[in-house]
C-alpha cells in the first residue's frame, strides 16, 4: 500500500520533513495505540520539523498547561514556515484547534482545502465543524467533507472513514456501513472507519455480530486511542441483543473509573430496562467534577455527569443542577439542558408524568444537548420509559417506532417498552 498523502503528493514529498515517518503519520490517521511513542520518535530525531511538533501536540496537546502548548506550536510554525506555506498552514490549523478556537479552526480549514484540496493531515482536524456547536457550521462540513472525500477519491482510506462518520451522524446509516466497510479493506486498521461501523450498526442493532468484530479488531491493537470507546459501543451491542450480564461484564472490564460518562449512559439504559447496573459511579467524585471549572464548561460533558447522578437517584443534586443550568446565560443551557436534568430529577422522584412533560416539549431540540446520535438516543429512551410508567403506551410504541422496525436486535426496545408495576430505580447508596 502507498504511503499517506497530502492533498496529490505522498506524506514524504510535502511534509517538509526528510524522511517523515510513514509510521507515524499512519499510526495517527489510524488512531492505533502506537501513535503517541511513533510522534514522539519522529518529533525526537528531527526535532527541526514543524509538522512532527505539531502533529505531536495534536495527539497530546490535552496533557500540557497552556503555556507548553503555545510554546512548542510556535516553535513548529516557526520551523514549519522556513519550509513551505503548507506546512506553515497546517500547524496554523493545529495551534487553533488545540487551543479550541472551532469556529476559527474551521474557517482555516476551508481555506486551506481551497488550496491543498484532500491534505489528509488537516483531514484530523474536521472535528472542528461539529465541535461549534453550530448548525450552520455542521452542515457546512458535511458539505466539505464530501468535496474532500470525492477529491481524494477511492483510495483514500482516511477519507473514507472521515465520510462514513459523517454518513452515521447524518442518518444515513446504509451508506456509513457501506462507507466504513470499504475503507476497512483498504485499511483494516482505520479505528476511524471501525468506529463509523460500530455506530452504523447500532442504528442496524447488529447485536452479537457487532460486538464479534470488535473484539478482534481490538484484539490486534488492545491499546488504540478509542479502545475503551468501542468497547463501549461493544456493551450497547450486548444491551441490544438482552445479553445484561456481557454488557455488565464488559463496562466493569473496559470502562476505567474516570470515563464516567459512559459508565453513567450504560447503567442508565440498563436501569431504564429494568435491569442492575454495572459498577456505579461515586457520588461525591460526581459532585467534584460538576464543582470543577470545567464541570458546566460544555453541554454534553454536563448532561453526562447529570446521567450519573440520576443512576444515584441523587434527586436533590439534579434539582440543584437543573435549576444552577435555568440561570446559565448560554441557551444550550437553559433551554435544553435545564429541561433534561429536571426531567431526570423528576424520574428518580417517581413522578414520570412530570418528566413526560419536560421531554415531550423539547422535540428535534434536544440534540442541541450535544453529543451524537448514539449518544442523544438516551435521551428517547428515557422518555419512552416515563410514558411507559405514565400508561401512554402507544405512544411510546410510536416513539420507538422506527427503532424496533429497522435494529434486528431491539430487546433493550422492548424492555424500554414493557410495563413494570412498580417502575424499578435504584435508591441512593
Amino acid at each position: 500500500m502507498s504511503g499517506p498523502v497530502i492533498g496529490r503528493t505522498t506524506v514524504s514529498g510535502a511534509a517538509g520533513c526528510t524522511p517523515v515517518d510513514r509510521r507515524a503519520v499512519e499510526a495517527l490517521l489510524c488512531l492505533s495505540g502506537q501513535t503517541l511513542s511513533l510522534l514522539r520518535q519522529w518529533a525526537g530525531s528531527d526535532p527541526d520539523c514543524g509538522v512532527a511538533r505539531a502533529l505531536l501536540a495534536l495527539a497530546t496537546g490535552e496533557r500540557w498547561n497552556d503555556a507548553v502548548l503555545k510554546e512548542q506550536l510556535v516553535i513548529a510554525h516557526r520551523d514549519a514556515s522556513a519550509v513551505g506555506e503548507r506546512e506553515a498552514s497546517l500547524v496554523y490549523g493545529v495551534f487553533l484547534h488545540t487551543h479550541r478556537q472551532y469556529r476559527l479552526t474551521a474557517d482555516h480549514l476551508v481555506k486551506h482545502f481551497d488550496r491543498w484540496p484532500a491534505d489528509e493531515l488537516a483531514g484530523l482536524m474536521m472535528g472542528a465543524f461539529f465541535e461549534c456547536g453550530d448548525a450552520a457550521y455542521r452542515a457546512h462540513g458535511d458539505a466539505l467533507m464530501e468535496r474532500q472525500a470525492a477529491m481524494a477519491g477511492p483510495e483514500s482510506w482516511p477519507w473514507m472513514s472521515w465520510l462514513a462518520s459523517a454518513r452515521a451522524e447524518q442518518g444515513r446509516v446504509r451508506e456509513a456501513h457501506e462507507l466504513a466497510g470499504r475503507a476497512l479493506a483498504l485499511h483494516p486498521r482505520s479505528g476511524v472507519a471501525a468506529h463509523a461501523l460500530a455506530h452504523a450498526e447500532h442504528e442496524l442493532g447488529a447485536g452479537r455480530a457487532c460486538t464479534d468484530f470488535l473484539d478482534q479488531w481490538l484484539r490486534e491493537d488492545p491499546q488504540a486511542v478509542q479502545s475503551r470507546h468501542l468497547n463501549w459501543h461493544a456493551v450497547l451491542q450486548s444491551i441490544a441483543c438482552g445479553d445484561f450480564p456481557d454488557a455488565r461484564r464488559r463496562a466493569d472490564t473496559a470502562l476505567a473509573h474516570t470515563d464516567v460518562g459512559m459508565r453513567a449512559a450504560t447503567n442508565w439504559r440498563l436501569l431504564l430496562a429494568g435491569q442492575s447496573p454495572a459498577g456505579r459511579s461515586d457520588p461525591d467524585q460526581i459532585r467534584v467534577l460538576l464543582a470543577a471549572p470545567g464541570g458546566m464548561a460544555e453541554v454534553f460533558h454536563t448532561f453526562n455527569l447529570a446521567l450519573a447522578l440520576a443512576v444515584e437517584s441523587a434527586t436533590d443534586d439534579l434539582h440543584i443542577l437543573a435549576r444552577r443550568s435555568a440561570t446559565d446565560a448560554r441557551p444550550d443551557y437553559h433551554e435544553i439542558l435545564a429541561p433534561v436534568v429536571q426531567a431526570l430529577a423528576e424520574i428518580t422522584a417517581g413522578r414520570p408524568r412530570e418528566a413526560v412533560n419536560l421531554l415531550s416539549s423539547l422535540g428535534d431540540k434536544a440534540e442541541r444537548i450535544g453529543g451524537v446520535r448514539v449518544e442523544r438516543e438516551i435521551i428517547q429512551d428515557t422518555l419512552a420509559r416515563a410514558l411507559i410508567d405514565t400508561g401512554e403506551h402507544a405512544r411510546a410504541a410510536d416513539l420507538l417506532h422506527h427503532r424496533t422496525t429497522t435494529r434486528r436486535h431491539h430487546t433493550y426496545e422492548n424492555l424500554l417498552l414493557a410495563t413494570r408495576v412498580p417502575a424499578i430505580m435504584p435508591g441512593p447508596r
